[in-house]
């Protein structure tokens, strides 16, 4: 019984020494590492499929090349993988899943510490992008967070390579990152900017390249920060693009003339190369001197003309004509175009140059009245019709003022279109000339003898005359007399026969008819004269009656009397 009981231990005994001495082999022979365990080896083979890596176990581990997102490891090198376990190959790594384990901390101390992490974006997806950085997830970028500036075409980001803020994590154990680039643009750009304002002065030369457009001028990268090259800073000269001056990616040396980092400006030249041109501006012009220059632009309150590159004159729309009256300046001069102009005033200052295009040539109204004097014969061509009168051109910015009433002595005019129309040639009499109101007023019917001196010679108050009936209206008829001079017949002239209203009294009467008209009134300054049919009629009946008188039989003893003669006229 004793024996059997010490054989059974010894037998146990030697099984534990076997497992002990078994446990011992084995950890001498291979590695410890157990699955899961992120392990360090060197490579020693790279073929096409695989990476084999030396991780102290009795035979090589491997890794799938396509792990490896960049370049091949060389051998010699040492790499970091996963251990997933053996196979008959030997011991399975990835080293995929080992930078995905190692960057999960990477990424979720990132988040607490809120410092950036590196990435790739890989993808462009709605609204934003996939971002590797690093886990078997990929992160989600935002397109509004995807750059500092506006992404006008999303696959231009395709590829890059950035750092990245961990924006959210929507659990530690599933990650699933929502990350922003932009952040960190505007960090750089801010600490870049920061040492420019600290390293730069006013006056530097800084160089830079040119970014986009505006119509105001052009934006500078200066780093990944902005600087403004103003239009009016391109050139002394007149400016009209932008583009004219600079080129999208051009890169180019300016100088710095305004720092302002309160507000993050910074204010670039390209014209204070060169020396300001003003500064010798005195030396060079004076009022009153005509100079030469190119029409560089056309506003609707005048022209600006380029005397010399950076010295640029405004000519006034009032300063165009002396005769001619300019509505828009394109109606008298083009951009580009070389023109003589006089200098009638400046300021250096400001940088403004007056001129005026009229005062380069002589003023025609100084020297009118030697030209047009009064009761001078003229003529033209009528060029405007208003309801007062007509304007006649006399010769090229020169128009004279024909009023209806000069028109014609005898017709009385409702319109001067009734007589005249744009582009007839006229003959008149200068009537009067102004030279300092640019004004010269001419006559028509001023040719001819007046005829209403003539009628009121020959037709004086109380004489009679056979007209006719030129129209009718509420107040009378208008009688046209034989030498053409039109009066009026007022209603109240028209019927001796007060009981008789005018507008039957006038019914008898049409257009045309000749009548018998007894001379009222003859006012030739104001061209009227006065008829009356009731006066004429009377007017008959006593010459009748003194012609009756006058042959009267002697043999009544003068017995028959005035009263007698009227009354013989009622019956």
């Amino acid at each position: 019984m004793g024996n059997m009981e010490v054989e059974k231990e010894t037998t146990q005994n030697s099984k534990s020494d076997f497992q002990t001495q078994l446990e011992e082999t084995l950890k001498n022979m291979g590695n410890t590492a157990q699955t899961g365990d992120v392990v360090t080896g060197k490579v020693i083979q790279v073929t096409e499929e695989y990476v084999y890596v030396d991780i102290g176990d009795k035979s090589e581990g491997y890794i799938p090349t396509k792990e490896f997102a960049e370049d091949l490891p060389k051998e010699g090198d040492e790499v970091q993988a996963l251990f997933l376990g053996h196979d008959k190959n030997g011991p399975i790594l990835s080293k995929k899943k080992a930078d995905s384990k190692r960057y999960i901390k990477v990424v979720q101390q990132a988040w607490k510490d809120k410092t950036p992490v590196d990435g790739t974006i890989v993808k462009a997806v709605k609204s934003g992008y996939e971002v590797n950085i690093g886990i078997e997830k990929t992160a989600f970028l935002p397109i509004s967070q995807a750059d500092a500036d506006k992404v006008e075409k999303p696959e231009s980001l395709l590829g890059l390579k950035s750092k990245f803020y961990i924006e959210r994590l929507y659990s530690d154990s599933k990650l699933n990152p929502v990350v922003n680039r932009r952040k960190y643009l505007e960090e750089e750009i801010n600490s870049k900017r920061d040492a420019f304002f600290a390293s730069t002065q006013i006056g530097d030369t800084v160089k830079g390249t040119v970014k986009s457009f505006t119509s105001f001028g052009a934006f500078i990268d200066l780093g990944g920060f902005d600087g403004l090259l103003h239009i009016n800073d391109m050139s002394w000269g007149h400016v009209a693009r932008p583009k004219d001056f600079v080129k999208k990616g051009q890169e180019i040396e300016l100088k710095v003339i305004r720092l302002d980092p309160a507000e993050k400006r910074i204010n670039l030249s390209l014209k204070h190369f060169t020396e300001d041109p003003w500064i010798h501006f005195e030396e060079k012009y004076h009022v009153n001197d005509i100079v030469k220059g190119k029409i560089t632009k056309l506003t609707e309150f005048g022209a600006f003309l380029e005397l010399e590159e950076g010295i640029e004159g405004l000519v006034h729309i009032s300063e165009f004509s002396w005769t001619k009256k300019i509505n828009k300046p394109s109606d008298m001069v083009q951009v580009g175009q070389e023109v003589e102009a006089m200098i009638l005033g400046y300021d250096i200052q400001a940088g403004r140059v007056s001129l005026g295009f009229k005062q380069a040539t002589e003023n025609p109204w100084d020297s009118i009245i030697e030209k047009y004097p009064v009761d001078t014969k003229v003529s033209g061509k009528v060029v405007k019709l208003t309801n007062a009168g007509a304007f006649v051109a006399l010769e090229d910015g020169i128009d004279a003022f024909l009023h209806a009433d000069d028109i014609s002595w005898t017709k009385k005019l409702k319109h001067p279109g009734s007589e005249l129309s744009v582009g007839q040639e006229v003959e008149g009499v200068i009537l009067d000339c102004d030279p300092e109101e640019h004004k010269i007023r001419i006559g028509l019917k001023q040719l001819t003898a007046d005829p209403w001196k003539a009628f009121a010679e020959e037709y004086r108050p109380g004489s009679t005359l056979e007209g006719e009936i030129t129209s009718i209206t509420d107040f009378g008829l208008f009688v046209k007399a034989p030498n053409g001079i039109e009066g009026l017949v007022n209603k109240a002239n028209l019927s001796d026969d007060k009981e008789v209203p005018f507008e039957e009294a006038v019914k008898k009467y049409n257009v045309g008819d000749k009548i018998n008209v007894f001379v009222i009134d003859v006012n030739v300054e104001k061209e009227k004269v006065a008829f009356s049919v009731k006066e004429f009629k009377r007017k008959q009946q006593r010459d009748e009656i003194s012609q009756y008188m006058d042959s009267g039989d002697d043999s009544d003893n003068g017995s028959f009397t005035v009263g007698d003669a009227f009354k013989a006229q009622r019956n």
